[in-house]
């Protein structure tokens, strides 16, 4: 093999030598969602004290992985862990509420226990929580870790960047994919295979909003695609399944495919008709 090749390779790990890898990074957040949900880990801990030296821990762990991160932000590296554990109550309360939601959710559901221990929506949704938090923090790099293995995981691909409510339920959740500058409310429910995506991936728009609005109360079935930045889904609608969405639509909405019927049968040369049913 060529020298030069070699030492540029041990320049790089030279360069370094401590940098966070992913896995590391992994080890984190299981071990913060096994320390917030006892339901998620074996850990016995013998007293009080000893959990909370546990969670000093923690603490310490996450200041070593955002100071020897190379993708370090504008933020104040010292104050990032500390800011993230004073944050930690208020991401405990929101990623209870995305229990409830999918534990109300989904009748196949027999307890809370069961959506924390086994659901992958949970799974996927607490990363991105945590995540989410840290890319508030200004830290780059290691958001994008933590909702990639979740992504690796589960295959729900949260970005750290997207904005979500409360009361956020996941169903089945297989294929979704939720762009960097989507914005989703309160009480929003999506199913498998759902993407809410960009109609560009140009560079040039890399600042601009490109990925959709969901209003609050919106439910999205398995298979739709919803894309653009301008594209807004007003509260209480219903998205259908495999629906293919590229602008916006009203309050109370209902969206689907209806295929035209020649003699009771549907044939594949069909033209497929978008059509929307407003509440009155």
């Amino acid at each position: 093999m060529d020298k030069s090749f070699l030492e540029k390779l041990y320049s790089s790990h030279r360069a370094c030598p401590t940098c966070p890898s992913p896995a590391e990074v992994a080890i984190f957040f299981n071990d913060l969602l096994g320390t917030l949900f006892a339901e998620y880990t074996q850990a016995d801990f013998e007293s009080f004290g000893a959990f909370a030296q546990h969670m000093n821990d923690l603490r310490t762990e996450l200041d070593r992985i955002v100071r020897f991160n190379p993708h370090r932000g504008k933020g104040d590296v010292g104050a990032i862990a500390g800011q993230f554990f004073d944050a930690l109550p208020q991401i405990f309360n929101k990623l209870n509420e995305d229990v409830v939601a999918m534990y109300e959710g989904d009748p196949a559901a027999k307890s809370k226990a069961e959506v924390i221990q086994t659901y992958p929506g949970f799974y996927a949704i607490a990363a991105y929580r945590v995540a989410h938090q840290l890319h508030i923090l200004g830290v780059k790099g290691i958001p994008r870790m933590i909702t990639e293995h979740a992504h690796s995981k589960t295959g729900i691909d949260i970005h750290p960047s997207a904005t979500i409510g409360n009361h956020f339920c996941i169903d089945h959740g297989t294929g979704v994919v939720i762009g960097e500058t989507a914005v989703i409310g309160n009480h929003v429910k999506i199913y498998q295979g759902v993407t809410l995506g960009a109609l560009s991936v140009s560079k040039d728009d890399a600042v601009k909003k490109r990925h959709p609005t969901l209003e609050d109360d919106v439910v999205v079935y398995a298979g739709a695609t919803i894309l653009g930045g301008d594209t807004v889904i007003g509260h209480h609608s219903i998205v259908g399944g495999n629906v293919w969405l590229t602008r916006s639509v009203p309050p109370n909405s209902k969206i689907y495919y209806q295929a035209k019927m020649y003699n009771g049968e549907t044939e594949e040369t069909d033209i497929v008709i978008f059509k929307a049913e407003h509440d009155k």
